[in-house]
């Protein structure tokens, strides 16, 4: 009885001395990106730039001749997608970053240190993840200036970081395969492409009842449309119905295979 307890006690002290090591290797490796950000803030401030431009052309040119339906203004109704394109365009340079890393043989470096595995990958999502929001967050100040108001309260202002933040750890990690399995710098960043114009085919611009047959339907059954919708919904202080399920049922579904994905990737690449 006591042998075992005497041996089962390091085991358990070796496993939690484990998850520690790796949120510790997590956190300095995370901060050694966002690091490289900062020295290079363009890289944000690029991401910004294309959905804030079209931010604009819909809202100052397109907008007068588009019906939503709804008596809200359009750069309401435009936000929530723009805001999924800058996190779409966003991703792209995670993928970039992850490809040089390897090109440049940070990554074999990292191996030869006594790190967790999981903790350099986890460290690009993470900056990811901050990096966009920054982005994000520059979107809609732009937005503010331009007209757009929103009455909802700090629960579904949380509710919408929330369902951003997931989208934002879906697509990364997305981005991550793309990173691995990349031939060339533009290889890497290139699968962004069509998760960018994948908001045009739904509600983020005209309601999908506005397009033809088959392109409607394909609208009102793509993932965009729900989560646009359940954000729109949120900051318009309207119910979200059975929207929000839909979404996060689409959210976590492609996070778990992205993740799952990327770990299958990286560990057929160490061998």
């Amino acid at each position: 009885m006591t042998t075992a307890t005497a041996t089962g006690a390091p085991a358990g002290r070796t496993a939690s001395a484990g998850l520690a090591h790796a949120f510790v290797d997590t956190g300095v490796l995370t901060g050694r990106s966002l690091r490289h950000i900062l020295r290079s803030p363009d890289t944000i401030i690029t991401t910004a730039v294309t959905p804030i431009a079209l931010l604009l052309l819909f809202v100052f040119v397109f907008g007068g001749a588009i019906r939503t339906g709804s008596s809200a203004s359009y750069v309401d109704y435009l936000l929530p997608g723009i805001l999924l394109i800058t996190i779409a365009s966003g991703v792209a340079y995670t993928a970039y970053r992850l490809f040089l890393d390897m090109q440049g043989g940070v990554f074999e470096r990292f191996q030869s240190m006594p790190i967790a595995r999981s903790s350099v990958l986890w460290a690009h999502v993470l900056t990811s993840v901050v990096a966009n929001l920054v982005s994000v967050a520059i979107v809609i100040g732009v937005a503010l200036l331009v007209g757009f108001r929103s009455g909802a309260g700090i629960g579904a202002w949380l509710a919408v970081a929330g369902i951003l933040t997931l989208f934002t750890l879906a697509l990364t990690w997305l981005a991550v395969i793309a990173g691995l399995t990349a031939k060339s710098v533009d290889g890497a960043s290139a699968f962004s492409y069509p998760l960018i114009f994948l908001p045009f085919l739904s509600s983020a611009f005209v309601p999908t009842d506005s397009m033809p047959g088959p392109v409607a339907w394909f609208a009102e059954h793509q993932p965009v449309t729900a989560i646009v919708d359940t954000i729109r919904a949120l900051l318009a202080q309207q119910s979200v119905g059975g929207e929000i399920w839909i979404a996060l049922a689409w959210l976590v579904g492609a996070l778990v295979l992205a993740y799952g994905l990327a770990v299958v990737v990286d560990r057929r690449r160490r061998r």
